[in-house]
């Protein structure tokens, strides 16, 4: 056990673009060896993209920047949203040793840890994707999980497949 209180919760500051604390946790996610830029690039690159294909016939914002248009910022936020809340696991499968077994004991996840595990998810499956950029690739993921498809949303019903078939032990949750 930690002698120590619990370290204080940072505070994420919502990005410049957006407003918008979910897109700078996201961007701090993508992030890799400090180089904060480029995983902006490659974050704003994929949700310009998203926006465009799915939001340019309500919008009408066709050939406009990400960065000029509010409708279109506003329809990328959306469908970020959608994909996120699509991915995110509901359940999932925590050992606990009882009587010198381990056991898998399916439990609700809670909503933070949720948003991080989806974020983590499709940065993990856009990575193998095939497309040229990133940003395609996650562009991509991030519409295939809209449209209920993709490694993300295939990982998030694995691990619900799992807490489903593990639970004849859900009496040893604490």
């Amino acid at each position: 056990m930690a002698r120590r209180k619990a370290a204080a919760k940072r505070i994420i500051l919502p990005d410049p673009l957006f407003g918008s604390e979910m897109i700078a946790k996201f961007i701090n996610v993508v992030t890799r060896n400090g180089k904060k830029s480029v995983a902006e690039k490659i974050v704003y690159g994929a949700l310009e993209k998203v926006a465009t294909s799915k939001g340019v016939k309500e919008t009408g914002a066709e050939g406009i920047s990400i960065r000029n248009n509010e409708g279109l910022r506003k329809v990328a936020l959306d469908l970020f949203d959608k994909a996120l809340n699509a991915v995110r696991p509901i359940v999932e499968v925590r050992p606990r040793r009882v009587g010198g077994a381990n056991y898998q004991i399916p439990m609700e996840v809670r909503s933070e840890r949720g948003t991080t595990l989806a974020m983590r998810w499709l940065i993990k499956f856009a990575a193998k994707r095939g497309e040229k950029s990133m940003a395609l690739r996650l562009a991509g993921e991030i519409l295939d999980a809209i449209s209920g498809k993709g490694g993300a949303i295939k990982q998030r019903e694995i691990v619900h497949s799992m807490a489903k078939a593990n639970q004849a032990f859900a009496h040893f949750r604490w």
